[in-house]
Order: C-alpha cells, then structure tokens, then sequence
C-alpha cells in the first residue's frame, strides 16, 4: 500500500522498533505470571515438584524483565504495575496455595491461616514497596522480598519432593517457614538488595578466596538443586536477622561535641 507523504508516525522504522522493544519486558513479566499460574494448576493435580519448579521460573522471569527494561529504556508505569500484579500471583497466591494442598490442609483452620497470613503478607510487602520506592536506600530492601520468601517455600517443597519424604512428618515445619516468610516480609529488617554491585570495580584477592570456599562448603552440604536452593534462600532470609544483630551489638560511636558558642 502507497501512503502518502508524510508517511504516518506509526510506520516509522523508528517507532516501530521501540513498540516492538517496549513490549519484550511486558513479555516477560507475563511469562513470569504464566509460570505462578502453571504452579498453581500443577498443585491442583498433585504435581508438587512441578509446581515448585514453576514458582523458581517466575523468579527467573522476574529478575530479567525490570533489567530488559532498564537495558532497552523502555520503562514505564503500565509495566511496573504488570510486575506488581504477576508477582502477587507467582510469590503470593502460588506458593501460599501449594504449601497449603502439599501439607497443611490437613491442619485444619491451622493450616489455611499459615497460608493466608503468609498470602496476606505479600501483597502487603508488595503494596508498601510500590509507595516507598523512592525514599528507601537502594542497597537494601525494607522486609524480605516476595521471590526470596517464595524460594523459602518452594525450596523446602521441592526438597521434600526429591527426597521422596513424606509431606505429613514436616508438616509444622512448612507451618512454620510459612508465618516465618511472611512475617519478615512486612518487618523493618533490612536486606541487602545487591544493587550496588559494580562488576568493573576491584575487589581483594580474599574475597574471590572466600567467595570459592563458600560455594565449596554450599556443594558439600547440598546433594542436589533442590536442596542447594532451598539452603540459599532460607541463608538470605536468615541474613536480615544477622545484619540487625551485628549493629545492634555494635558499639555506637560518640558524636563529637558541638563547637563552642561566640
């Protein structure tokens, strides 16, 4: 088809390129959304470990859409709350449904209020992560962030999954990691968010030693996926914990006292 000139706005190269762009991070925050629902589905016929697995892929997608958007600058309001919303289903509603039909629905009213307390907490964390983005520092997160409570939950279910352990004998213990996810995620703790990483400046020659050994003792102590993710997501949700401790037994230092008045 011949369009007169000037061409319209929408046939520009240019434009065209940029909508097909700006849609790639929506893409991927709705695959991530897909993957909680897939959770859920799979929890629903019995499939736990596929339901687990399905909770770790959304928080694969969802670490890559808000980076797709920054690397493409293709930021924006609709894609922000798009995020918020997947992440209520995949770290929200997904893992606190699968916990529930994997071993707490036989508790009775003690299981379904562990799932929704932890559900609750979720969209609580997430609403006061939307209206605080601007004033928190950006090294660390105010609470334990939705993915890394729902790695807790859906770590621990995929362990017992692949150990072939019965889901009725850890019953208290998803209870407890259920109020333990979702009542960090709306504490004051502060964790560290690792944004102020900076991959072209130096470090010391001790931290790459560190950094060996400890993924030597981590594949020591874990036998398999499972077990190894479950190990590092209840480490970082201990790790607010540790940072609140170390500065509160820290010595606090006097300040220096006020200049003399003329």
């Amino acid at each position: 088809m011949n369009y007169p000139s000037p061409k319209p706005k929408w046939l520009a190269a240019g434009r065209m390129r940029r909508t097909g762009i700006y849609w790639l991070p929506n893409a991927i925050t709705t695959a991530a959304l897909f993957a909680g629902f897939y959770a859920i589905v799979q929890a629903m016929n019995g499939r736990f470990e596929l339901a687990a697995i399905g909770i770790m892929v959304a928080m694969v997608l969802d670490g890559m859409d808000g980076r797709v958007a920054r690397w493409t600058h293709t930021q924006s309001p609709f894609g922000a709350e798009l995020d918020s919303l997947s992440d209520m289903v995949s770290f929200g509603a997904a893992p606190a449904l699968v916990l529930y039909e994997y071993m707490l629905k036989g508790m009775g009213k003690l299981g379904w209020v562990a799932a929704f307390l932890y559900c609750a907490c979720a969209a609580l964390r997430l609403a006061r992560f939307n209206t605080n983005i601007d004033i928190v520092d950006k090294r660390f997160f105010q609470g334990l962030p939705s993915p890394a409570a729902a790695g807790i939950l859906a770590g621990f279910i995929w362990t017992l999954e692949s150990f072939r352990i019965a889901p009725g004998d850890w019953r208290w213990a998803g209870w407890g990691l259920a109020l333990f996810a979702g009542l960090t995620m709306v504490s004051s703790v502060r964790f560290w968010s690792g944004k102020d990483i900076n991959l072209r400046r130096s470090v010391p020659f001790w931290v790459i030693v560190a950094f060996a050994c400890f993924l030597v003792v981590l594949l020591q102590v874990a036998n398999n996926l499972p077990e190894l993710l479950f190990i590092l997501f209840l480490t970082y949700g201990v790790s607010g914990y540790v940072m609140w401790l170390v500065e509160f037994f820290r010595p606090k230092r006097d300040l220096p006292p006020p200049p003399p008045t003329a």
